[in-house]
């Protein structure tokens, strides 16, 4: 049994390693292991052997270290069929094409949401947002609807975390979801970055299950309140449209 629970933490540990390079694409040892809180010489022998396997590349110059070609292998394998991420990108793109700002696709996972896919807007002024960033589920236009869309045990249990911040106000934030699930969408500005804003709708599937959050942003001086209010009805028609392609 004690052998058992040591194989596991050693794939844990394994695993904890592979996910430091969801913050950055090019690490020093250190610095792995201070994000996974181990000793420098664990470290060390398990950055090896994911090296022999192929997981991770070494630079013998620099002595940093990057994902290697196994991890790309393996992600060539995944499903296009069944990835929501393939799936809505014409849509998003079409989306970006009519409305002319950065379309970007969220999902909820425990306390933060992750940008799981995104396109960029072809305007010489934009908001660049990259994939598969986590950002706190507490703020921004995406991270309401996350929240207003989720069914009431869970919506409750994220605002009793610990971890949420004591400066916002529970109630008033209640009361903020209510008017997002009466109006179908949510609506931020410098809430989370200064000079951005942003607006999000719902993407539920065929059971009625929250499913994403589905957003366009760009800089506040061109996403007016009045604005986003004239794009709401556009982004919330194109989060149902998504909604029906999933199985």
């Amino acid at each position: 049994m004690e052998e058992q629970k040591s194989n596991v933490r050693a794939v844990e540990r394994a695993l904890d390693i592979l996910l430091c390079f969801t913050a950055g694409t090019d690490l020093a040892m250190t610095e792995i292991a201070d994000r996974v809180g181990l000793h420098k010489s664990t470290v060390h022998r398990m950055l090896a052997t994911l090296e022999d396997k192929g997981f991770i590349t070494r630079d013998r110059v620099t002595d940093r270290y990057r994902l290697g070609m196994r991890v790309w292998e393996l992600s060539a394998h995944l499903s296009n069929n069944d990835d929501p991420a393939i799936i809505w990108l014409p849509e998003m793109e079409r989306l970006r094409d009519m409305l002319g700002e950065t379309v970007s696709l969220y999902v909820r996972d425990g306390k933060e949401r992750i940008r799981i896919q995104a396109v960029q807007s072809n305007q010489a002024v934009r908001r660049v947002a990259p994939v598969g960033v986590r950002l706190p589920l507490y703020v921004g236009a995406s991270s309401k609807v996350l929240i207003a869309f989720a069914d009431s045990q869970e919506r409750e249990a994220i605002m009793a975390d610990a971890s949420w911040p004591s400066s916002i106000d529970a109630g008033l934030f209640r009361e903020q979801l209510e008017d997002i699930r009466r109006n179908g969408y949510a609506t931020s500005i410098e809430e989370r970055e200064p000079g951005a804003a942003a607006v999000a709708a719902p993407i539920f599937n065929r059971s009625g299950r929250l499913a994403a959050a589905l957003s366009i942003s760009g800089p506040a001086n061109r996403l007016t309140r009045e604005i986003m209010k004239e794009h709401a009805p556009v982004i919330m028609n194109s989060a149902r449209l998504m909604g029906t392609m999933l199985k």
